[in-house]
């Protein structure tokens, strides 16, 4: 069931990413102050944005599942986290990348809105030890989504913050010069970022089919293990077992 629809969704994703970087190097203008190297903007903010989207989804798949008690909501919480961990790598290496070509450094430490998202990314960095440390599943479920939730009330929180503080280095491209962003700028931008969320939405659709196939066979390997047949078997053998012993003795 989880698996349908997922090639149409990877076919679209692909599409529209296409689209969006056609858009990037054949139709968005040069920026004029960093040039070519500008056009990093259209992956590391859409990679931002799902990333921290997908932090708060984990919270909100944790929060049904302390209602429900459902296994399914864990796993998503899991697969949303684990998927915005992969995407937050990408996008820690793309602004680092950024940083370079336009301030001639990799990283800035009296930045705001750099050292926010390093807080947030290795926040969630712990939730993973966390998480394959506790053996018992009901109970490194509810402990993971109470992580999760705790941990994705802080991502807005601290978005917020950032907003307020005063940046004299990394732009505002969302607000501050977002709104006198050319039309070819902001088509591009918004063309990349429907991309880059499809992109998202097929790989937590790919790995959360392939985790939930995995605990079906796992539990299904339990079932048989338990089944009467098996224990007949394993019965038959002991009984086989008590002969071979019996004529050794004769």
């Amino acid at each position: 069931m989880l698996g349908r629809g997922l090639k149409t969704l990877s076919l679209l994703a692909l599409i529209v990413l296409s689209a969006g970087w056609s858009l990037v190097f054949f139709y968005a203008p040069l920026d004029a102050d960093q040039g070519f190297v500008q056009k990093i903007f259209y992956l590391h903010v859409p990679l931002s944005i799902l990333a921290l989207l997908g932090f708060m989804a984990g919270g909100i798949f944790a929060i049904q599942y302390l209602r429900t008690g459902k296994n399914d909501f864990d796993l998503k919480s899991y697969t949303s986290i684990h998927m915005s961990m992969i995407f937050g790598v990408a996008v820690l290496v793309t602004g680092s990348i950024w940083a370079k070509a336009s301030w001639g450094k990799w990283w800035v430490w009296d930045e705001p809105t750099l050292v926010s998202f390093l807080i947030v990314f290795l926040l969630y960095v712990a939730y993973m030890p966390l998480r394959f440390s506790i053996e018992d599943r009901d109970t490194r479920a509810r402990v993971s989504s109470v992580f999760a939730i705790t941990a994705g009330v802080f991502v807005p929180l601290n978005f917020l913050a950032v907003r307020l503080a005063e940046s004299l280095v990394h732009p505002r491209v969302l607000s501050a010069t977002g709104g006198s962003m050319p039309g070819s700028m902001r088509l591009t931008f918004i063309v990349c970022l429907i991309g880059v969320g499809l992109l998202y939405a097929s790989l937590w659709k790919l790995e959360l089919t392939g985790k939930n196939a995995t605990n079906k066979l796992e539990r299904l390997r339990r079932a048989l293990e338990r089944s009467p047949l098996q224990t007949g078997s394993q019965e038959h053998r002991v009984d086989q077992s008590k002969i071979v012993t019996t004529t050794g003795e004769r």
